[in-house]
């Protein structure tokens, strides 16, 4: 249980929907900035505009995904108003106050460093990833058939990078019936590909091997889908860039060549929100209880 816990959660989307039931539901006392236009009401959960809320008294801060962008502003879809986090906000809590975000930034990591606050970012944690891989892998399979004309079974495809996502849509593709191949650079990843029964290269052929592919999936969150690569792509391939903003695909590139190329990152929170905010949901709470039992040990 979470009693006694006073929590601000500040904007994001409908996953934190699951966060505020699970955390109302521990017995935590929730500040919710960024929701003014929702019209459910939780029991112990009070909606507040940032100006509204006593920060000395808040333990915990938890963000969206997104985090905030290199302003500040918080993505808050169910409020028409600007929602901004600042240093002084930070600076108001107490000093064990902990700020949970998906992802981070140059701005939050300033912010948090400078008033010496601590920030965790959950998608570093392989859980959190893992999980997550699910609704990503639902979502890339939904946006492939989406966009082709053709069956992924039979089909060519390219998965760049075998991280937590891209171990799991290179395996579930090939499950599909897909000839899959997976491009990597370290050589334990080109042993595991070959042991799953996919073909590996190394990332440094990636030229010579996009032109046969119909669909490309990248999970690499640096360019490496360039200009360069989409020029020895058919002009029928399909790309898919599941890494975070702004990607690692040459998107102006692709347009021009008139290949379809979609940025895709966060597909949980839009395939999956439920699942995905209950994901979120249990992870924060095991975090959260682990703060409040820290502090009671401090406090005997």
């Amino acid at each position: 249980m979470l009693t006694g816990m006073q929590i601000a959660i500040i904007g994001g989307d409908a996953r934190q929907l699951e966060v505020i039931k699970k955390l109302t539901e521990q017995d935590a006392k929730l500040s919710l900035a960024g929701f003014g236009q929702l019209d459910h009401a939780f029991s112990g959960a009070v909606k507040e505009k940032m100006d509204e809320i006593d920060f000395s008294e808040i333990d915990s801060i938890i963000l969206p995904v997104s985090g905030t962008n290199t302003e500040g502003k918080v993505e808050a879809i169910f409020s028409n108003e600007d929602i901004m986090l600042t240093h002084d906000h930070l600076a108001a809590t107490p000093a064990h106050c902990t700020v949970y975000s998906g992802i981070s930034n140059a701005y939050l990591n300033e912010i948090t460093k400078h008033s010496n606050r601590r920030l965790v970012k959950l998608f570093e944690r392989d859980d959190v990833a893992i999980y997550n891989s699910i609704p990503t892998v639902e979502g890339t399979i939904m946006m492939a058939i989406q966009h082709t004309d053709f069956t992924i079974h039979g089909s060519k495809v390219m998965v760049l990078g075998l991280g937590r996502t891209g171990m799991s849509v290179a395996r579930t593709f090939r499950a599909l019936g897909a000839d899959v191949r997976v491009g990597v650079r370290k050589t334990e990843h080109i042993a595991r590909i070959t042991e799953m029964g996919m073909k590996p290269f190394h990332l440094d052929e990636l030229v010579g091997k996009v032109k046969d592919i119909d669909i490309c999936i990248n999970t690499i969150p640096v360019a490496i889908v360039t200009a360069k690569v989409i020029a020895s792509m058919p002009a029928h391939t399909l790309i898919l860039d599941l890494a975070s903003k702004p990607g690692g695909t040459d998107f102006r590139y692709a347009e021009k060549r008139g290949i379809k190329a979609l940025l895709a990152p966060g597909l949980p929170g839009i395939v999956a929100p439920k699942t995905a905010g209950q994901i979120m949901a249990g992870v924060l709470t095991q975090l959260l209880q682990e703060d409040l039992e820290k502090r009671k040990g401090k406090a005997k």
